[in-house]
């Protein structure tokens, strides 16, 4: 099943830990990743006071259930020491599921599509430059979502390339060496 993801960092080595997330979704068994949008630095949403953060979007397909991917995912973030203190406060990492197919849950567990995906610029923008042909089930078109909201606090940066090397190593890979 094809799905969309959201990383958005501001506390750290932001764009570090967006490369090594990537490169750790990819390595996930049963995910294929197909697209990695541009690093894009946006004004943080839920009022806040804090730095700005660095958002992008991964999609791919997948042989996971939606839960199993949630969790995935969750683990990632975990291993980057994300803690949930503050609500909509600054983060080592967030990672959010927007959408697997057209999936709909209102599982308090995991909600699909993601419920404020399309109130959202920093999630719109990378994840219509990644896959405009992308549906938001029951919202619509994701480039149509994004071209109607106002996404002025949206900026790509330049240059900023998080894609994993062939064969790149993270720092989550050496705990599974074996002694």
């Amino acid at each position: 099943m094809r799905f969309a993801l959201s990383l958005g960092a501001n506390v750290g080595d932001a764009l570090g830990t967006l490369r090594e997330a990537v490169a750790e979704i990819a390595a996930l068994p049963g995910v294929v990743v197909t697209g990695v949008s541009s690093v894009y630095r946006t004004a943080p949403v839920g009022g806040v006071e804090q730095d700005d953060f660095c958002n992008l979007v991964v999609v791919g397909d997948t042989a996971l259930p939606p839960r199993d991917l949630s969790a995935a995912v969750h683990r990632i973030e975990d291993a980057h020491g994300r803690t949930r203190e503050v609500r909509w406060g600054p983060r080592t990492l967030d990672i959010d599921v927007l959408a697997v197919g057209d999936l709909r849950s209102d599982d308090p567990e995991l909600i699909l599509p993601h419920p404020r995906a399309h109130e959202r610029a920093f999630v719109l923008v990378p994840w219509a430059e990644v896959d405009p042909a992308a549906e938001l089930p029951g919202r619509g078109r994701v480039a149509d979502l994004a071209g109607a909201i106002d996404a002025a606090g949206v900026r790509r940066l330049p240059g900023v390339d998080v894609q994993p090397k062939p064969g790149e190593r993270t720092p989550a890979d050496e705990g599974d060496r074996q002694p």
